[in-house]
């Protein structure tokens, strides 16, 4: 008959596997009948979830916080990617959403040559903890600024909704 045994095997993961990938050992699974070749042990990858980057295929995706007064400006901010940081530079009146790709600083893939890329999404964030003079220059800056098309997605809302009430 057959007997049951445990084994402790190593295998080697190769660099770019994906969620749901299998690796073949040969020969390392339940005896075979009669004597017969043992079968095949597969192993399925689970990835385990990344604290900064989320995984596309190849490509990499991050959200980036960035500040009000960067956004509204422009500047230079420092990425992080997979094996050290790079710099881009951010172009004034960058919203929310903006996407900044960085050629070759994703996953090489098992299957392909290219490493794919690092869409990085830009997050502008609001102050927050103010100080009584940064309320008043924003208010200062809000006051400046009526009429003006400061806020593009608000404007284009708003004429959506006079199209709608015609």
């Amino acid at each position: 008959g057959r007997v049951k045994k445990h084994k402790t095997l190593s295998v080697k993961i190769p660099a770019g596997v994906d969620n749901g990938d299998r690796i073949r050992l040969g020969g390392e699974g339940e005896a075979g009948v009669n004597g017969g070749p043992a079968g095949d042990l597969y192993v399925v990858i689970q990835l385990k979830e990344h604290a900064v980057f989320k995984r596309d295929g190849d490509d990499l995706h991050c959200e980036m916080p960035i500040s009000f007064a960067t956004a509204a400006l422009g500047g230079e901010v420092e990425i992080p990617t997979l094996d050290s940081h790079a710099k881009i530079k951010i172009p004034p009146e960058t919203q929310t959403g903006k996407v900044f790709r960085l050629r070759g600083k994703g996953i090489k893939g098992v299957r392909s040559n290219a490493p794919g890329d690092l869409m990085c999404h830009m997050q502008v964030e609001t102050p927050v903890n103010l100080s009584d003079r940064q309320r008043e220059l924003l208010r200062e800056f809000d006051d400046l600024s009526p009429g003006r098309n400061n806020n593009p997605r608000a404007q284009s809302f708003m004429d959506k909704v006079k199209s709608f009430f015609g």
